[in-house]
């Protein structure tokens, strides 16, 4: 199983400078990838720029958003072209995780529709193919660049629904895993490989999943103060999340064995500091 680690960038304290420094210690740490998550209502850095940074000063990492959430940005052709772009940057190295989201907030402040996401992720999935394709859309033709991997980058889509399903199969790579742990992620991928099957797919899809940690003297104040602000907006269940970091080299060590066991591709484990030490920490427990 790969390990890639996230890059702080939906940390609110964490700088540009700092995110950039991660990416290039974690290229060279020999990570199987560089994971985002998605917010628009939160002091986060946004994904897409931070993705394009980061294959600017990276050369060998994947770079996968983990996972964007599609509706609220509206136009596929735009996002294609933006996704592309990123691809392009990175020499065909980005990985797309994307899904329909949940939080409310940051569909009103995109003026999106909340309700009406799912019509709107479906038509972003066909305009992809289409303009990844080269479809023409004007005068000019295609929109471009030209994505660097045949197809446009691979697909994983997120979700536990039949919807997210059904858009794995016509559409993804793959499906991935938003959080858990191992005994979710188990059963959900047994459900995916099946319709994978059934839809008559050729081999089987990639699976992958996020966790997010903590190590060294400071891991309980540093999972608790930053998982429990980001997910503020859950009330008491943000505590149940912060409580499930992985806090110790064991607890490490422990999930990524259980992944392992449960037939995932990839595990990505996003910090809950900015700090150097803690990409150094996770490194040394690969």
């Amino acid at each position: 199983m790969d390990v890639g680690v996230g890059l702080p960038s939906t940390i609110k304290s964490a700088t540009g400078r700092e995110i950039l420094d991660w990416a290039r210690e974690a290229d060279a740490a020999g990570f199987s990838s560089l994971g985002t998550i998605d917010r628009i209502v939160y002091g986060n850095h946004e994904t897409i720029p931070t993705l394009a940074a980061a294959a600017a000063v990276t050369s060998r990492v994947r770079l996968h958003s983990a996972i964007l959430i599609g509706p609220f940005r509206g136009n596929g052709t735009l996002l294609a072209k933006q996704l592309a772009s990123v691809d392009s940057f990175s020499g065909g190295r980005l990985t797309v995780g994307i899904a329909v989201g949940a939080r409310t907030d940051d569909y009103a402040a995109t003026g999106a529709d909340f309700e009406g996401r799912g019509a709107v992720f479906d038509a972003q999935l066909d305009e992809f193919r289409e303009v990844w394709g080269g479809a023409s859309r004007g005068f000019a033709g295609a929109v471009g660049p030209g994505p660097v991997q045949p197809g446009g980058p691979p697909l994983m889509i997120g979700g536990t629904s039949a919807a997210a399903i059904r858009r794995t199969v016509t559409h993804g790579a793959g499906w991935m895993a938003g959080g858990g742990g191992a005994d979710m992620f188990a059963g959900m991928a047994e459900r995916v490989r099946g319709a994978w099957r059934d839809a008559g797919r050729d081999g089987t899809p990639r699976l992958a999943a996020l966790g997010y940690y903590a190590l060294g003297p400071d891991a309980d104040s540093l999972a608790s103060g930053y998982l429990g602000d980001y997910y503020a907006f859950l009330g008491d269940y943000a505590d149940r999340i912060a409580a499930g970091a992985l806090r110790s080299d064991a607890a490490v060590r422990d999930a990524i064995g259980r992944f392992a066991d449960a037939g995932c591709d990839e595990l990505i484990l996003f910090p809950s500091s900015p700090d150097l030490d803690q990409l150094r920490r996770l490194a040394d427990l690969r």
